[in-house]
C-alpha cells in the first residue's frame, strides 16, 4: 500500500467520509508543493512572503510545530490555489484549507529531517511516511 493510499484509507475512516477526495488532496498537495519554482523552498518563501514565516520555520525546525489557521493558510495560499486544489480533489474549497491546515506541517516537518529542506526542494511521497503516525491520530480513530 502507498503513502497516498494509506493516507487515503485513514480519511476514508472519519465520519465524514469522501475518502477518494481527501486522498487526492494530499496528493494534490505534494504535487503543488514540487511544482512550485524551487519545490518546497518556493513554499518556504511563499509563506515568509505572507507573513507566516515564523509558523513554517517551526515545521521545519526540530521542536513543535505551529498550528496554522485555515485562514492564515487561505491567505498564504491564496485563492485562486485553493480553489485549483479543491477541483483536483474533488472537494469543497472550504475543505482544502482544514484539512491542509492539519496535514501540511506534518508533511513539511516529515520532509525535512533534522531541520534540513532537501537540496532540491522536491518532497517525495517515501519521505513523509513518518507522517503516517501523526496522521493516523488525526484522522484515523473518529470512528470509534
Amino acid at each position: 500500500m502507498s503513502l497516498l493510499d494509506t493516507i487515503g484509507s485513514m480519511f476514508g475512516s472519519s465520519p465524514q467520509g469522501g475518502g477518494a477526495g481527501q486522498q487526492a488532496l494530499v496528493a494534490s498537495a505534494l504535487e503543488f508543493i514540487n511544482n512550485q519554482p524551487g519545490g518546497l523552498n518556493g513554499l518556504i518563501q511563499r509563506f515568509h512572503e505572507n507573513g507566516a514565516g515564523d509558523i513554517i520555520s517551526s515545521w521545519i525546525g526540530t521542536g513543535a510545530n505551529k498550528a496554522i489557521s485555515p485562514d492564515t493558510l487561505q491567505n498564504v495560499l491564496g485563492s485562486e490555489t485553493v480553489t485549483n486544489l479543491a477541483a483536483k480533489a474533488g472537494v469543497e474549497p472550504e475543505q482544502v484549507t482544514g484539512l491542509l491546515s492539519q496535514v501540511l506541517p506534518h508533511v513539511v516537518d516529515a520532509a525535512t529531517p533534522n531541520g534540513e529542506v532537501p537540496a532540491d526542494g522536491k518532497v517525495e511521497p517515501s519521505s513523509v511516511s513518518g507522517a503516517l503516525s501523526a496522521l493516523s491520530g488525526l484522522f484515523g480513530n473518529r470512528n470509534a
